[in-house]
């Protein structure tokens, strides 16, 4: 990513002196090994769920698969509830809930304080999930074009199995941000883990009573009964139920106790009531965007024929899953390290504290997603391969041209999930929306050239480049408010200059990847119909084989070029194994 600097500013003279000032090497190192071993941990946790979640939806795409009428039904049903979550409670809670929640436990009422907070939130999000799941048929309609009667009916169907996720997923979120609160980082992202244990066991259930994708005409929606709606949607709402509830645990044998208590006297909501209104403006408006981008998915999925089939929801959601994964992996895992601190910094008034661990996080972040971003162009096709094993090779063409357009867009990504957690920090709702229009607007500007000039078949991979563009039109802009934000300096020498070095070092990779993969035989080398699991092999050879020579060249690269902050990724993870 860029950064926003007074070009007529020297860049080494900027990072040697001021309040800003860089730290010594000595506590550069020290906050640089403590950020790893945060991270490492939470980043066990998240790669342990993942690899779970590849399993789980490795099963998925067996029963339903990639593409057609079913799996696209299942993919918008399945989605509501992350939606409805980001809209309703997700950006608040994240907003409002974690600063909220660090006040409180600094406070001398305490348990009072946070039981309050969580039984109100609590409370607010049932009855929201509620009101929803009775309005099924309406959501269902709201995020689909070009649908039959028929597969809307499934779709509602599967709406009402899975919405009640959303109440779930607001537990889930209250008791992880008290855990984040209180520096138990590993329960968070070790939970997901118990969703996938459900989600494996149900749905393989589902494919040895009513068989695969493979031995069922999915496009067939009258050979679709109750009972296999039930497994299926059943199945995924089990999983989040599960992954809730087993943080009770690791909260309960640290001592901590959650006694239900409403009242708002008291919690420091008042002060939040802005942040809030501004940040639910912001979510709306975002996943207004993304409401868009569905529909219009929805209807490029719809205009697929018996001999031919065209990118639609469900692959937009397979290549979405396999781009999140290094940014789940690692760039989550930094920023939740970083955000308690940066919370407590931005409260005590400590400017420069927030702005070395800003910089410190993005560089770090910086290193890992432009490697990533090289990855995942170059070797799209046996990664989905190897990751969507039982999508087969058509639906594998399909989705890895959209995770391609999807991947330009990962490396503001790690970028402005920490901004946006520094604006929350300090309060600052309003600068996130009026930054979230001109993204917003970008997105949809995007995807309405595609209708307009583009054949259907493309219209898939235009979103994901549409995405891309608006994480680029994001990240600039809180760049800019942040440098105004923290004192008119951002360390944007340090910040530049580290993407600098690595995005150089990824292009030379890259390019050493990409001829070893077409010297291999690129995509024609990848095993298809002869099984997923040499589907999966193959994918797994070719992305280990060319994925080790890129990582190769670009250690060796940031090496040479003195790239410090790879130190903070590679070394916990060194240590590790010398022991």
């Amino acid at each position: 990513m860029t950064a926003s600097t007074d070009p007529a500013s020297d860049p080494s003279a900027d990072a040697a002196s001021g309040p800003g000032a860089p730290e010594t090497p000595t506590a550069a190192a020290s906050s640089t090994s403590s950020l790893g071993r945060n991270s490492i941990v939470m980043a066990a946790g998240t790669a342990a769920s993942r690899l779970g979640g590849l399993v789980r939806n490795l099963m998925l795409v067996a029963a339903i698969g990639a593409t057609g009428t079913v799996a696209d039904a299942f993919d918008v049903a399945n989605k509501l509830p992350n939606v409805l979550f980001a809209i309703l409670a997700g950006g608040m809670l994240n907003a409002v809930l974690v600063p909220q929640i660090v006040k409180a436990f600094r406070a001398h009422n305490a348990q009072e304080r946070v039981d309050k907070l969580l039984t109100i939130s609590a409370v607010g999000i049932l009855a929201i999930t509620a009101v929803l799941t009775g309005g099924a048929a309406w959501v269902v309609m709201l995020y689909t074009d070009g649908w039959s009667t028929e597969q809307l009916a499934l779709g509602t169907v599967f709406a009402y199995w899975c919405i009640p996720q959303l109440f779930f997923y607001g537990l889930y979120t209250l008791l992880g941000q008290v855990l984040n609160a209180r520096e138990q980082f590993g329960p968070f992202m070790w939970a997901p883990v118990a969703n996938n244990v459900v989600s494996v066991l149900g749905f393989g259930i589902f494919l040895a009573v009513f068989g695969g994708a493979a031995d069922n005409d999915l496009n067939d929606l009258a050979e679709w009964n109750t009972p296999r709606t039930i497994l299926l949607a059943g199945t995924a709402t089990l999983g989040i139920v599960a992954q809730a509830l087993v943080l009770l645990v690791p909260l309960l044998r640290s001592g901590f106790r959650w006694n239900l208590r409403l009242g708002l006297r008291g919690i420091g909501l008042r002060s939040a009531g802005a942040v809030a209104m501004w940040t639910f403006a912001a979510v709306v408006l975002e996943q207004a965007g993304v409401l868009y981008l569905t529909k219009v998915a929805s209807e490029a999925g719809a205009a697929s024929t018996a001999t031919e089939s065209f990118a639609g929801n469900a692959s937009y959601t397979q290549a979405l899953l396999i781009y999140l994964l290094p940014h789940s992996l690692v760039t989550v895992s930094i920023a939740t390290a970083l955000f308690t601190g940066i919370s407590k910094a931005a409260q005590e008034g400590d400017t420069d504290k927030v702005r070395d661990d800003l910089s410190l996080g993005l560089r770090t972040i910086g290193v890992f997603t432009v490697f990533a971003t090289a990855a995942l162009v170059v070797l799209a096709g046996p990664l989905t391969a190897f990751i969507v094993p039982t999508a087969g090779a058509k639906d594998t063409a399909l989705i890895a041209p959209v995770l391609v357009a999807l991947s330009f867009g990962l490396i503001p990504l790690g970028g402005m999930a920490l901004m946006k957690w520094v604006y929350y920090a300090y309060e600052d709702g309003r600068s996130v929306f009026w930054i979230t229009v001109p993204s917003t607007v970008a997105l949809v500007a995007g995807l309405v050239a595609a209708q307009l000039w583009l054949p259907i078949e493309l219209w898939v991979v235009a979103a994901g480049g549409a995405y891309a563009l608006s994480n680029w039109i994001t990240v600039l802009l809180r760049t800019g408010g942040l440098k105004r934000k923290l004192g008119g300096r951002l360390d944007g020498g340090r910040i530049f200059a580290l993407h600098a070095k690595t995005v150089l070092a990824a292009a030379v990779a890259g390019g050493a990847g990409w001829g070893l993969y077409q010297l291999v035989g690129g995509f024609g080398v990848l095993t298809f119909g002869q099984g997923w699991v040499l589907t999966m092999l193959s994918g797994l050879w070719v992305t280990a084989a060319c994925g080790l020579v890129m990582l190769g060249v670009y250690v060796l690269l940031l090496r040479l070029l003195r790239v410090r902050e790879l130190d903070g990724l590679l070394g916990p993870v060194l240590a590790r194994f010398r022991r």
